[in-house]
């Protein structure tokens, strides 16, 4: 009878954090961190291979708006995600430069996750990281995580959990002006 009672409690308790984390989810309460006032962090300069092995820093897009998003092939909402970033891609065009990081996942599991989705690898820069630092560095908590830097570098918005084609076109706007 005892163990009876302990499992609807371990149960009744999952729901209610269940409900408390869609509610969240659903009012966007969670999603934003802190808005920049003043001075904002500048991105961590990090290194990085893109899908063919080659270094690249993100200081190497210095003076270009990014839009540096964080996923994992065990991500369900990156899945919206990555097809997402690759329409903005073609909208905005040299306007803004769309990175996709890939957290600490083998080369070959990413691009095939990539590949399985049509998403072509030209369509947006897609970079890897094995040791996973720039989820670290930048606090990551949820996934995925988006960041948006301005053209002089600095962090304007970091942004957790999905969103939806508008909030990225807005979040844009904001950093290529």
């Amino acid at each position: 009878m005892r163990s009876r009672l302990l499992i609807v409690i371990a149960i009744a308790g999952i729901g209610m954090a269940a409900l408390v984390l869609f509610f969240l989810m659903r009012s966007g309460t969670h999603r934003e961190a802190p808005e920049f006032v003043g001075e904002s962090p500048r991105m961590p300069a990090l290194e990085f291979a893109d899908t063919e092995g080659v270094g690249v820093r993100l200081a190497d897009f210095a003076g270009t708006p990014l839009v540096i998003n964080t996923w994992a092939t065990w991500c369900p909402f990156c899945v919206k995600e990555l097809s997402d970033f690759a329409a903005i891609q073609k909208e905005f065009g040299t306007a803004v430069k769309i990175i996709a990081i890939n957290r600490a996942q083998a080369h070959g599991a990413a691009l095939a996750y990539i590949a399985e989705r049509g998403i072509a690898r030209d369509e947006f820069l897609f970079l890897l990281d094995p040791k996973d630092a720039w989820y670290q560095e930048t606090g990551g908590f949820s996934m995925p995580e988006t960041i948006f830097v301005d053209a002089a570098g600095f962090i304007r918005a970091h942004v957790r959990g999905p969103m939806e084609q508008e909030e990225m076109r807005r979040r844009i706007q904001k950093i290529i002006k």
